[in-house]
């Protein structure tokens, strides 16, 4: 806002500049055509009233034989177009109109503070020679110059300075408000926002700093809600795990308690997308290359094919239990589909690449954006060989992003898929 109205200000005041100097222009041309021509249409209605002749050596106005101006001196050819139009109107004939500014002489520079300029005028007179007149010309002011330019100065510092200030008043508790609403992380416990600047602006952030009151109030009261769903389905679960154990048969035993399992990994899936927002684990460092290793390890004890290729330690700020969750949920899938898994670390300079390849089925490149969205399967069924409720990707998706980074799923050439988890460095 200041700087534009420092270029409006810039332009007004080269505006006005332009007009002064026109101004100025015209002033000092009627200053030097006006008297002149009175004096040269006074000396020529004497001469024809029968006075005296004029003379080349006497009299404001002078008659000469030829042209007196020499070559050399500065011409003003707007001078001439201004005296000729002049002289036509006042039905005075003439032949070619010369001028020629010189420095004054000495006699006419006596009681003058600083040397000047005369304008001299000769004028062709058809057969009857030239009529020559000097008149004074005025050089350009510098004082005109000074004068805008320092009232330029006092305008900057009479309305620009104000303004910088005013600006600087609502734009640096705009500035706050901006930095805290892009920081804003729900039961961070930041302090409220002071309420300073103009009545609007105090408006803003007293609205923001009530809208982020709410907001906590309102996720406060989803994780006692999802504290209670919690405890209200896994203590029915825990008792059918426990009635379980009086079958006898034991396929039927099996069945139901890997029923149980399911429910209870799905219900945490669920509430762990929920909570994702707020998660109470905060970031620390850790090893990128030790917590792929024993998420991989887990997989083994399993007797599931996953291979690392072995990595330099690699430090990194995060928040390990959900990035592990991340990668076991990528594993999961790569092993429910392909069989197996490959898990490769690739550091770069800004960013770290997580790649968990198989050798699946793949997805169909219209559906790669799709298996993101919570609840989505490409397979529909929905029994436990083939997969849970899809909340798998979700929820490594919504982690990945917490921690500032991105999933990529890409088909491999020769069949498979390839997951790939972007993690930023620093």
């Amino acid at each position: 806002m200041a700087l534009l109205i420092a270029i409006a200000l810039f332009a007004a005041q080269a505006l006005n500049f332009a007009i002064a100097i026109r101004d100025r222009a015209q002033y000092r041309l009627a200053q030097a055509t006006r008297p002149a021509i009175t004096r040269i249409v006074d000396a020529l209605e004497r001469e024809r009233a029968g006075g005296r002749p004029l003379a080349p050596d006497r009299g404001r106005v002078r008659r000469v034989a030829v042209n007196p101006i020499p070559p050399g001196l500065e011409r003003r050819n707007e001078v001439a177009e201004e005296l000729r139009g002049q002289l036509n109107e006042l039905g005075i004939r003439v032949g070619r109109i010369d001028t020629g500014i010189r420095a004054t002489s000495d006699d006419e520079n006596r009681g003058r503070r600083r040397p000047g300029s005369v304008l001299v005028i000769a004028i062709e007179q058809p057969g009857n020679g030239w009529l020559t007149i000097n008149a004074p010309w005025i050089r350009a002011d510098r004082k005109l110059v000074a004068a805008l330019v320092f009232q330029t100065l006092i305008l900057y510092v009479v309305i620009l300075l104000p303004v910088m200030w005013i600006v600087r008043r609502i734009s640096k508790p705009l500035r706050s408000l901006a930095g805290a609403a892009r920081d804003f992380q729900p039961g961070d416990g930041a302090t409220p926002l002071e309420e300073r600047g103009p009545s609007d602006v105090r408006a803003v952030i007293a609205a923001y700093n009530a809208l982020s009151l709410r907001v906590n109030a309102m996720l406060d009261e989803k994780d006692r809600m999802l504290g209670a769903i919690g405890h209200d389905l896994r203590t029915p679960l825990a008792a059918l795990r426990v009635r379980i154990e009086s079958v006898e048969e034991d396929d039927d035993r099996n069945r139901m308690a890997d029923t149980i399992d399911e429910m209870n990994r799905t219900l945490d899936d669920i509430l762990s997308l929920a909570r994702l927002g707020r998660p109470s684990e905060p970031p620390t460092d850790v090893d990128l290359s030790a917590l792929i290793d024993a998420v991989v390890d887990d997989f083994r004890e399993l007797d599931h094919e996953v291979d690392f290729e072995e990595a330099p330690r690699l430090k990194m700020h995060l928040r390990p239990s959900l990035m592990r969750r991340a990668i076991r949920n990528l594993l999961e899938n790569a092993v429910k589909y392909g069989g197996g898994a490959q898990v490769r670390l690739l550091p770069g300079e800004r960013t770290v690449a997580i790649e968990v390849a198989d050798r699946g089925p793949g997805i169909p490149s219209d559906k790669l954006a799709a298996v993101f969205a919570p609840f989505t399967r490409l397979e529909t069924s929905r029994n436990r060989e083939t997969g849970g409720i899809g909340l798998g990707l979700a929820l490594a998706r919504a982690i990945v992003n917490d921690a500032g980074g991105d999933i990529a799923l890409a088909n491999r050439e020769g069949g498979g898929l390839t997951a790939t988890i972007s993690l930023p460095r620093g």
